[in-house]
């Protein structure tokens, strides 16, 4: 699966959450997630768990810059998430946890997340998620009309993930 990215800083959560509300096609609700960051070797792995609905094992691979970018994942269903994070921390190591309130728009094929993220503020994502016809220019475009109707601010662009800033 493919989709192209984009995280900034936002000052305005009530502002970007009345755009959102105003461009959406649907509001997909709101979550509270625990994303455990485990070591590894290429690309990023975390164990997400989120109230309420299945646990999910995430690896992706993204390049870290500040612009809109491509990142390749796979996402596998968990039943068990509390034995899988016991083993992947035996076996690989914790980097960190991430722990956020997002809130989940659809605009077209772009996922739109207003992040409460607890010990870093509040942020937006734009996720356009590509079907394997669709050329990776479809995203960036999307993405960039987003940038624009949001009014984002180039220098508040974030080039990883949020386990980066938490270090």
């Amino acid at each position: 699966m493919r989709n192209i990215e984009l995280k900034a800083k936002i000052s305005d959560l009530d502002q970007a959450r009345r755009t959102a509300e105003s461009i959406a096609t649907k509001r997909l609700g709101t979550e509270h997630q625990v994303d455990t960051y485990f070591h590894c070797h290429e690309g990023r792995l975390k164990l997400r768990q989120i109230d309420r609905s299945p646990a999910q094992l995430i690896w992706y691979a993204r390049t870290d810059q500040p612009a809109a970018k491509a990142s390749d994942y796979l996402v596998v269903p968990i039943s068990n998430p509390e034995t899988l994070k016991a083993a992947l921390t035996a076996a690989l190591g914790t980097h960190s946890v991430v722990e956020k309130q997002r809130e989940i728009f659809l605009w077209h094929n772009v996922r739109i997340h207003l992040d409460r993220v607890e010990g870093l503020g509040v942020f937006i994502e734009f996720e356009a998620v590509l079907d394997p016809e669709q050329d990776d220019t479809v995203g960036h475009d999307r993405l960039e009309e987003l940038v624009g109707l949001f009014h984002v601010e180039r220098d508040k662009l974030i080039p990883g993930s949020y386990s980066d800033l938490l270090g």
